[in-house]
């Protein structure tokens, strides 16, 4: 961040409010700020309640999951009760006097406007959907074309719905063909891709999910069958960030080609998975999406597309790749004639792609939300 833009006041805690939903708290008499923090606020969609200078609705302050407080009321709110989520809003960087006000007033941070005003409108926002424990982010990537990463990636969100969870598929490969036509949804109504392309701020993860398709109680992000559109790297940011703020899980199929928007996406995926088909052509081309990967994504597992042989087995594939086996993925006869009866993948839980399936979400969802080898 350039320049002084907000200041800690106090050190990290975390707030009474996370993951509760609230209208945030303005107290000011500056007409001016007010104006500012109200726009702010609309920017965000959060509607705030506003005190005048004076608190006059009882427990306010003791409820409001944030409260803004201009520089002009701290005084006289010196009194009041200790507590999180109290940030002193001010326009002048060269008035010392404002960190003693602060001080005093038990604030979290310091925010000077206008510079601060994303980083506001950032706070804002989370309280306005009530953020709590963000999404565990799976990216599925294939070590070649043809490899099943949009096959495993789709198996994977249709089980992860069918157990209950918050679900979202987003399709991060422009050249894929669409996942919502794996999952048979090609004409559901819904925002594509296209429509998020402009995205360059804060996208509400509410909106975001109810703007898009529903397929298989999960919701889709994927592609239309238009022309080919680049999603710029701030677009898939604002997007992925926005998918993630709504907890559960996100499932994103990643192409092979690690370009700016891919690269933005990796920075946000907390499990990669790399397909590889048990050839020792695949695991040559996997190798070489393995390096270009691992340079941006910590945590990359291997799952190897049976059948092995004899000679290649999964955990020797691994071993060739640098990569921690995830597992291997065996056969599933008739997943086609599945897909042409409008049965998705990792539709039937019985099926060798449905229960690897369970048995990864098993495992990544053993702490609620960390994952585990």
């Amino acid at each position: 961040m350039e320049g002084i833009v907000t200041a800690s006041i106090t050190p990290e805690r975390p707030s009474t409010a996370e993951g509760q939903r609230g209208r945030p708290l303005i107290v000011t008499e500056d007409e001016e700020l007010l104006d500012d923090l109200l726009r702010l606020c609309a920017a965000a969609g959060a509607e705030p309640e506003v005190a005048h200078g004076v608190l006059t609705r009882r427990g306010s302050w003791e409820s409001a999951p944030l409260i803004l407080v201009g520089d002009d009321s701290a005084a006289r709110l010196c009194d009041r009760a200790r507590r999180e989520g109290v940030l002193l809003i001010g326009r002048d960087l060269d008035d010392h006097g404002i960190w003693q006000r602060a001080v005093a007033l038990g604030a979290d941070n310091v925010a000077f406007l206008p510079d601060a005003e994303t980083w506001l409108v950032d706070r804002i926002a989370d309280v306005a959907e009530g953020v709590g424990r963000q999404a565990l982010t799976i990216g599925v990537i294939g070590g070649r074309g043809g490899a099943g990463a949009s096959t495993l990636a789709c198996a994977l969100a249709v089980t992860a719905a069918r157990s209950g969870r918050r679900t979202m598929l987003i399709d991060g490969d422009p050249l894929g063909g669409g996942l919502d036509v794996l999952l048979g949804g090609e004409g559901a109504q819904g925002l594509r891709w296209p429509a998020f392309a402009e995205s360059r701020g804060r996208v509400a993860g509410s909106a975001l999910e109810e703007s898009l398709p529903e397929l298989h109680s999960l919701r889709v992000l994927s592609w239309d069958r238009g022309d080919s559109v680049v999603i710029p790297a701030s677009a898939m940011r604002a997007v992925l960030a926005a998918a993630r703020r709504r907890g559960g899980v996100v499932v994103v199929d990643l192409p092979r080609r690690v370009d700016d928007a891919a690269a933005e996406a990796l920075a946000q995926i907390d499990l990669g998975l790399l397909v590889v088909p048990a050839e020792l052509r695949a695991v040559a081309a996997a190798h070489r999406v393995a390096s270009t990967v691992g340079m941006v994504l910590r945590d990359l597992r291997a799952v190897v597309r049976g059948p092995c042989g004899p000679e290649l087995g999964d955990e020797e594939i691994a071993d060739l790749l640098g990569l921690p086996l995830a597992g291997q993925l065996p056969p599933e006869p008739g997943l086609a004639d599945a897909f042409e009866g409008g049965e998705p993948p990792g539709g039937s839980p019985r099926g060798p792609l449905g229960r690897f399936c369970a048995e990864f979400w098993a495992r990544a969802l053993a702490d609620e939300g960390g994952v585990t080898a």
